[in-house]
């Protein structure tokens, strides 16, 4: 397969929807703990590209399989299969090769981690396959918004978080007894209810980029029985809610507040609304998969790459040493 037909595949320019959330929780670990550790750094990179890649493989050649009327609606460029021909033992032979090096990262983090990476990761590798594979896959409901959402914008941050921890009771831990077979969680509620508001840019960031996609294909997925939040709710409702999701992931300012970056740093942020709010409107105006809809990642990019920026000027003016 050539590299050109595997980006495709993949949609190599998506995997910023997990990048961004992990560099995020890299960051709030250095910030907020002073702590960071570079093997699970690479572990967890490797672990979650290889996962995001294959589970966007399986979604493509999911729909190709079951999509109902594979021209028009520019079907044939969109897809890769189709794009560039590709045999589907080749597409089988890259998905399982990407699972396999997802899975085992993951297993040496936890390994080098604990429980609570295993249960966490277990539960996002389910979602993610789930998300695209079985009798009725998330992403053909209305529910696709909602769990890419958390999964990637929150519980990515959190791991990506958690695994720089030298005591990992900072956030959670998980401890389970193999001998008497008891397990107990204990969570730092304050923590975690504050990376969730320090997470909320992310995760109505890929929510509407999840919405936007809805919205531009929502002809192609009444065609093909695709029951997306779209096709439940209309255009009109949609694109209103796809504005209101960015108003809301405003309100995670007040959390920077809270963990002490520099109310300078925090008007940098806020500043970005207004080139947010003129992409989101020509949107809006026009949603198209061809044309606008690159606003929706341009949109997330731009949101979270400035509170990235905001907390690594912090750790640097707040902290000698890190490592």
């Amino acid at each position: 397969m050539r590299i050109k037909a595997f980006f495709k595949l993949v949609e190599i320019q998506t995997k910023v929807a997990s990048m961004i959330p992990f560099l995020f929780g890299t960051v709030y670990a250095m910030f907020r703990f002073q702590s960071f550790d570079g093997v699970h750094f690479a572990l967890m990179l490797a672990s979650l590209l290889s996962f995001d890649m294959a589970t966007t493989a399986i979604n493509n050649y999911y729909d190709y399989k079951k999509a109902i009327k594979k021209n028009g609606f520019g079907y044939e460029q969109h897809n890769a299969i189709v794009r560039y021909g590709l045999k589907e033992s080749a597409v089988v032979s890259v998905i399982v090769i990407l699972l396999l090096t997802a899975a085992g990262c993951g297993i040496a983090l936890f390994l080098s981690t604990g429980w609570l990476i295993l249960l966490l990761g277990g539960l996002s590798f389910a979602v993610g396959i789930l998300y695209s594979f079985g009798p009725i896959p998330i992403s053909r409901m209305p529910l696709g918004e909602l769990f890419s959402g958390l999964f990637m914008g929150f519980v990515i941050i959190f791991i990506s978080a958690w695994i720089h921890l030298d005591n990992p009771i900072s956030l959670a831990v998980l401890d389970i007894d193999l001998w008497t077979g008891m397990a107990a969680i204990h969570v730092n509620f304050f923590e975690v209810i504050l990376l969730l508001m320090v997470s909320l840019p992310a995760i109505l960031g890929i929510a509407n980029i999840m919405l936007a996609n809805n919205i531009c294909d929502i002809e192609e997925d009444m065609e093909n029985k695709r029951y997306t939040l779209p096709v439940y709710i209309g255009t009109k409702h949609s694109l209103k809610l796809f504005r209101l999701l960015y108003c809301f992931a405003y309100f995670d300012l007040v959390a920077l507040l809270m963990i002490k970056v520099h109310p300078v740093l925090v008007l940098l942020v806020l500043i970005t609304v207004v080139p947010i709010y003129k992409k989101s409107v020509k949107f809006t105006d026009e949603p198209s998969k061809q044309k606008t809809f690159v606003i929706a990642v341009q949109n997330f990019v731009l949101m979270n790459l400035a509170r990235i920026a905001a907390l690594t000027i912090a750790v640097i003016f707040t902290s000698q040493s890190l490592f």
